[in-house]
């Protein structure tokens, strides 16, 4: 099933990239009503309710993807076309890069009121009052953390765990999308989907990062200097590493002051360079299709060479074992 697994992810890559999100009945959307209806019932001012409602519907999300492969073992067609269809479901990347490019040619045209509009579809920030370098640098920064969220990350689970791993990050980034923020409503009840997303986003974000540094390799040292000296003061583990990384990158600074509401948060400077400015965002954008891609060819052949390791083991014990064991010479001692 590994080969299997290896075409799947790229030929759901290759979808997302040709096709993007569907604009009606995306299967995100109906998990997001479901999800809305269970919290309904299921609120209340508790860690342990929030734990309820993230680990049935996250349990629920992996075992379906659980009866997928079980449904297609032993059919390697039909089980990449499983894997292709569930990476697609979860892909964003494409999408991510419209939405970007879309506030760019707002910007492009001095619509700045419309610009500010457009940006709601991206960050869950205030776009009021925001300058054009302003709402530009909310366009990177959004950019570079959802290159992780919506692509890396369910590329390293998708490697690791098929279909369930598929699943159950995509459930588990929505809820936190949904329920993770530190609001009155949310700051315990979330703290589960907010957490699980944590852990689950760790490997993928520093994949992310290294992708960064093998898609632009000129600017690789800036990168990694902006990495290692500046993504710890970010408040997430996982933004701050790939953010820090896009803006040594490019050159630029991230971070600063974001309003969501009545909150205003103060993030950290990331990266030594110049403020972002609203042409940066085609150059955010083309940095993160290289490394999309890089990261979607790496992880298939990564799971293409792990089952061609295991495929070699298993050949090599199936002919020891029918080896015939050398007989044993008998020594006869002569009487005396």
């Amino acid at each position: 099933m590994s080969r299997s697994r290896a075409v799947g992810l790229l030929l759901g890559f290759a979808a997302d990239r040709l096709l993007g999100d569907p604009r009606r009945g995306h299967p995100v959307a109906a998990f997001g009503r479901v999800a809305r209806g269970l919290e309904h019932r299921l609120h209340g001012d508790s860690r342990l309710r929030g734990t309820v409602h993230t680990a049935v519907l996250v349990g629920g999300c992996a075992g379906i993807g659980v009866a997928v492969e079980h449904a297609t073992g032993g059919r390697p067609l039909l089980h990449a076309a499983a894997t292709a269809a569930a990476t697609w479901t979860v892909l964003g990347g494409r999408t991510l890069e419209r939405e970007a490019l879309a506030v760019h040619d707002l910007l492009a045209a001095d619509d700045l009121p419309a610009a500010r509009q457009r940006l709601t579809h991206l960050v869950g920030r205030d776009p009021t009052g925001l300058s054009a370098g302003e709402v530009a640098r909310a366009v990177v920064e959004s950019v570079a953390e959802n290159t992780s969220d919506a692509v890396t990350v369910p590329l390293v689970w998708g490697a690791v765990g098929g279909v369930p791993g598929l699943l159950a990050h995509r459930a588990a980034n929505t809820l936190d999308a949904m329920v993770g923020h530190r609001t009155a409503r949310y700051e315990r009840f979330g703290w589960a989907s907010a957490r699980l997303d944590d852990v689950l986003g760790l490997p993928g974000s520093r994949y992310a990062a290294l992708c960064v540094l093998a898609a632009a390799p000129s600017r690789a040292g800036e990168a990694w200097r902006a990495w290692r000296g500046d993504a710890a003061a970010h408040p997430s583990p996982n933004a701050g590493v790939v953010e820090a990384s896009f803006a040594g990158s490019l050159g630029v600074t991230l971070g600063g002051t974001n309003r969501y509401g009545d909150r205003v948060e103060h993030r950290p400077v990331l990266g030594s360079g110049r403020p972002v400015r609203p042409g940066d965002v085609p150059r955010a954008t083309a940095l993160a299709r290289r490394v999309d891609r890089l990261a979607a060819v790496v992880a298939a052949g990564a799971v293409g060479a792990a089952g061609a390791v295991v495929c070699l083991r298993t050949r090599r014990g199936a002919s020891w074992g029918t080896r015939p064991l050398p007989a044993r010479r008998l020594r006869v001692r002569a009487p005396g």
